[in-house]
């Protein structure tokens, strides 16, 4: 069930129940006409639609970021005009349904007892409510914590790879004596690919540069092992670089377009970068390589070409949810098109 359901179930059972309750309590007192039934079951439905204006304000404002003193003060007084307004409904209601009483509705203790009640059942939809938001967004954080973990072993272990460390080192070696000053330069990019996936952490997103630079070492270490049979291209709209990404996100689909591309192929290929700025601010990067798509990873696919694609969908969908998009294709006869959308908001679980 997903939370939009899970709102609207547990507000029309709470409000419900609520009915439910109020009328039994009034039977137990004598006998009840079918209109004051009818009449307690509108004021449920006003407080249902009372708390659903509030979830609106709480949501438009973002309460969920305020300090603790300032949620508890703003509560509190969303709290009370909520309790007011239930009292102002019910006179209404009474009105309408021609049942008020105004010797008894009127008097001071019975207007501040009513007051009292609906703010207790108020006070007690917003404890629920903060509770069921902040449950849901810590198993949301629990499930971030276990993917983004493996995806850093997995990470790990693809650049820690005995393959990949024999083919750098040995293009470095084979530079050792021809060309040190670059040779260096290797080296150098090798211990910043290192350094980087072992400082790696927990979060969440990471700026477009940082990744950005990161690829480009990559890329040049593996210029080294093809030379000539390896063309970069770089297409990168300057408002690419005020957006952030999750880490080794690029990385992960150059990787697999070297290694299922342009190293299948004699005379090589081409890895091509474009990120743009969409038309509502949304980042799309584009990864085009060489080769031929044989077929369409999934989320569930643990087969070698697919489980780097799978991993990078499935952190896609629990840091953004249906906000961000992942395809890949093929494009003619000779390239692979990988491509996704990133929204520049704010990361949070709502």
């Amino acid at each position: 069930m997903n939370r939009i359901r899970l709102y609207w179930f547990l507000q029309i059972l709470g409000w419900g129940g609520f009915a439910l309750v109020t009328i039994t309590l009034a039977s137990l007192t004598g006998e009840i006409a079918s209109v004051q039934i009818w009449a307690f079951i509108v004021l449920a439905v006003t407080n249902l639609i009372s708390s659903h204006f509030l979830r609106h304000v709480v949501k438009e404002y973002n309460w969920f970021k305020l300090s603790i003193p300032q949620l508890l003060f703003q509560s509190f007084l969303a709290i009370v005009a909520l309790s007011l307004a239930n009292f102002v409904a019910q006179i209404l209601i009474n009105i309408a349904f021609g049942i008020l009483n105004p010797t008894e509705d009127f008097k001071v203790l019975v207007i501040l007892s009513n007051i009292f009640l609906a703010f207790l059942i108020f006070a007690l939809w917003f404890v629920i409510y903060f509770l069921v938001h902040f449950l849901d967004n810590y198993n949301t954080t629990l499930k971030y914590e276990a993917k983004i973990n493996e995806i850093r072993l997995n990470h790990l272990k693809s650049q820690l790879n005995p393959h990949f460390i024999f083919n750098a080192l040995n293009s470095v070696r084979a530079l050792v004596d021809e060309d040190p000053i670059k040779a260096k330069t290797a080296i150098t990019r090798i211990s910043n690919m290192l350094r980087f996936s072992l400082m790696m952490d927990k979060k969440q997103t990471i700026e477009f540069g940082e990744e950005l630079n990161t690829v480009k070492d990559y890329l040049e270490l593996e210029s080294i092992r093809f030379e000539e049979r390896l063309n970069v291209v770089y297409h990168i709209e300057d408002e690419a670089f005020s957006y952030k990404i999750p880490p080794m996100m690029l990385q992960t689909i150059v990787e697999n377009g070297i290694k299922h591309g342009v190293s299948n192929l004699v005379k090589g290929g081409t890895i091509e970068i474009k990120c743009r700025e969409g038309l509502h601010d949304d980042l799309y990067i584009q990864v085009k390589n060489s080769g031929q798509l044989t077929h369409q990873p999934t989320l569930n696919s643990q087969d070698e070409q697919g489980h780097g694609l799978s991993n990078t969908v499935q952190r896609l969908k629990l840091i953004y949810g249906d906000k961000a998009s992942f395809r890949i294709f093929n494009s003619g006869i000779q390239f692979v098109i990988t491509e996704i959308k990133i929204p520049k908001q704010k990361v949070t679980f709502e």
